[in-house]
């Protein structure tokens, strides 16, 4: 949830320079920056329950109320419905998918435990290398193709509704499912560069047309930087 993204950004960007002209990207890097610092309190406590979860759920739901009410491209009343079977074979298909990725993640957690146990290695470290990069190749394979297409904001809209779902959802959920005890590293370390990754893309969108390669790879760069301080 927190280093990933300089990795995904990063190759997205040395695949084609991203150029941004939405605005509501603009103001999606800002919740996401918003998720991010509202998590301070609650990893200061060393905890997240159900309270706190049920705060980000309401958050969630309103982020979405609001994305769903911006106005978007009219929908033409001639439109061909012939494509509605297509649509009921690609709902099939995220289904099936979903599935397979429920039962994929419980072997990929039990077998990062055991690495990490077998090896000597922290369970945070692993989290933050294998898990987090294995849980984030869907989103890395959306945003390289939507950079080889040339779809900038879809590439960046990747990113950033990630992340906001992950704050928002996936960890609030978890929350209000069971108690979530948080260790003192991801307040010291993880989130001060969740929150400062957040923080330059949110100033980058805001500053420049164009994000180059350049950026891509300082990207990297700090990216391979974190894993080594990880450790």
């Amino acid at each position: 949830m927190t280093i990933p993204p300089l990795l995904i950004v990063g190759l997205t960007r040395l695949v084609w320079p991203i150029r941004v002209s939405g605005g509501t990207l603009r103001r999606d890097t800002a919740v996401m920056v918003t998720a991010a610092i509202a998590l301070v309190p609650n990893f200061a406590m060393g905890e997240i329950g159900r309270l706190p979860g049920a705060v980000l759920v309401l958050g969630l739901v309103g982020y979405l109320i609001w994305a769903y009410l911006q106005p978007g491209d009219a929908v033409d009343d001639d439109a061909d419905t012939s494509v509605l079977p297509s649509m009921l074979i690609s709902a099939l298909w995220v289904l099936g998918g979903f599935v397979v990725l429920i039962s994929g993640a419980r072997f990929l957690v039990d077998g990062s435990v055991s690495i990490a146990r077998g090896f000597g290695i922290s369970e945070a470290f692993i989290g933050l290398t294998i898990v987090a990069v294995a849980t984030s190749l869907p989103e890395l394979a959306t945003s390289i193709i939507a950079g080889v297409w040339r779809q900038s904001e879809f590439a960046i809209g990747n990113i950033v509704g990630s992340n906001i779902f992950n704050v928002l959802g996936i960890l609030s959920v978890t929350a209000l499912i069971k108690l979530i005890p948080v260790a003192d590293r991801f307040l010291t370390f993880d989130l001060p560069i969740m929150i400062a990754a957040s923080l330059v893309l949110t100033a980058l969108l805001l500053t420049r047309p164009v994000i180059g390669r350049g950026i891509g790879l300082v990207e990297l760069i700090a990216y391979f930087a974190c894993m080594w301080f990880a450790q």
